[in-house]
């Protein structure tokens, strides 16, 4: 498959002319030039992968978890070998530097992989005891059936990894839809994983936001999948409670990084630079939301403009630039309406525009003066945007990172150990960093806490979110 050619989906081991004839154009959002073509999937063919994935799991649930593990290290293998060609594609509907996705994704995702094909032979349930006389009980963990996927388009690969990856390693199989905007990847990582898996355990189907509805609505998946929005979310829980489907959902961030005064200055404003303009700002955990202390406000402010001035944008293969174009000309406009938007009160003191020319790219933007009520401290703005607020000391630090309906990522920056271990109990996150922001272990859970939805991606626990127990109890006596 090439980045020029009109896409199909992937289902049942092989490419499939989706019998939908709508279709979605694709664009490079470095150039705004028109790639190629994506089908919008419809009922005929989201049934035609569920069914296929269906007829899968009744082989791939039996499948010894040795034999999973093997063909998950084989993918693992094949896609390093094909890592240059995966980042390849990935820049053209993402507009990502080349040089950090190569760095900073393809190594990760390989070593995700390979973690999860070890963990799939030590899922764990209780020992068999005797709690009742004369019955023995034991614990089965079982897999679910099919489960219904939904990625986004901010990291198309990555995100595909992160949710198939643990559901067929705990013996399930896939349908996976992925962004209107971002299929290629996905789909090349489909074919390549076809030469490893059965038939029908892993299929794609592309498709707009109601071919993910008519995938949410079947009723063949025994659990949806979704990472997206809280409108999404949302979405998707009325309609999947509807049949009483298993959910994870990861809805997005308002990453709060609280800077205490005693944090060394120069090293937070290097690590959140960093972390918020990584992706162009496009990521759930972004180091977005800086609340520092009053009495080094204006010294953190100055060292945090600096680093982000020296942050560039631009094209794929500018190996000197540190992140690329937004995903699409309507987040562009978004992330400008939020701008022109800002309160009276607001300060843009570096950015604030978008930059002339191809593409959708928007230069490295900090906003001070901010209020917690205001809509950019309030929803994602999701693009290279970084507000600072200040505060008058640890609680109302934390009353300022808890005050919004987020809960997903957040750090705090200080070298008071006391501080940082009462910060990492009171921030209500479902991940705290400690002196850095946005690094990810494979063996570490990622998932957030109320309106940034429930459920864990890498780890043992996302493993074990893609299975039921079952008790068993057998009668001893005569």
């Amino acid at each position: 498959m090439t980045a020029q050619q009109a896409l199909q989906n992937f289902i049942g081991g092989r490419y499939r002319q989706a019998m939908s004839e709508e279709t979605l154009d694709l664009t490079d959002p470095s150039t705004g030039r028109v790639t190629g073509s994506a089908p919008v999937s419809g009922d005929a063919d989201v049934d035609l992968a569920l069914t296929a994935a269906h007829a899968a799991f009744e082989k791939w649930r039996d499948v010894a978890p040795g034999q999973r593990q093997l063909s998950l290290m084989r993918i693992a293998d094949a896609m390093e070998r094909r890592a240059d060609e995966f980042v390849r594609a990935e820049a053209v509907h993402t507009g990502k530097p080349l040089h950090v996705t190569a760095a900073e994704e393809m190594g990760p995702m390989i070593d995700q992989i390979r973690f999860f094909a070890g963990a799939a032979r030590f899922l764990e349930g209780k020992s068999a005891g005797e709690y009742i006389a004369e019955h023995t009980s034991f614990v089965r963990r079982e897999p679910l059936g099919v489960c219904a996927q939904v990625t986004p388009w901010n990291y198309p690969l990555m995100m595909a990894v992160w949710k198939f990856v643990p559901a067929v390693a705990a013996g399930n199989t896939v349908v996976l839809k992925p962004s209107d905007t971002t299929p290629l990847t996905t789909l090349m990582l489909a074919e390549l994983a076809a030469e490893f898996l059965p038939d029908g355990v892993l299929n794609v189907v592309c498709g707009s936001r109601e071919t993910g509805r008519r995938l949410v609505r079947h009723p063949v998946p025994a659990m949806v999948s979704v990472t997206g929005s809280i409108r999404a979310g949302t979405e998707v829980a009325g309609a999947a409670a509807a049949d009483v489907k298993r959910l994870h959902l990861e809805l997005g961030g308002k990453a709060p990084v609280v800077v205490a005064a005693d944090a060394d200055l120069a090293q937070a404003a290097q690590g959140i630079a960093q972390a918020a303009l990584f992706n162009a700002g496009q990521d759930c955990a972004s180091a977005c939301r800086v609340i520092v202390d009053q009495s080094v406000h204006d010294e953190f402010v100055a060292a945090l403009t600096q680093e982000v001035k020296g942050l560039t944008t631009g094209a794929p293969d500018d190996p000197t630039v540190f992140f690329g174009p937004l995903n699409s000309a309507v987040q562009l406009s978004r992330v400008q309406d939020h701008l022109r938007n800002l309160p009276s009160h607001a300060q843009v003191v570096s950015g604030g525009k978008a930059l002339p020319g191809q593409g959708y790219f928007h230069q490295p933007t900090v906003v001070t003066g901010l209020r917690q009520q205001d809509r950019a401290v309030q929803e994602e703005i999701f693009g290279p945007v970084i507000t600072v607020q200040p505060s008058s000391g640890d609680e109302e630090a934390l009353r300022l990172a808890n005050g919004v309906r987020y809960g997903l990522a957040s750090s705090v920056w200080t070298r008071d150990h006391r501080r940082a271990m009462t910060m990492a109990r009171r921030i209500d996150a479902g991940c705290v960093w400690i002196n850095c922001h946005i690094p990810v272990a494979a063996e570490m859970p990622h998932g957030g806490f109320k309106h940034s939805g429930y459920g864990k991606d890498l780890s043992s626990y996302s493993l074990e979110d893609y299975t039921r127990i079952k008790h068993v109890m057998t009668y001893l006596g005569s």
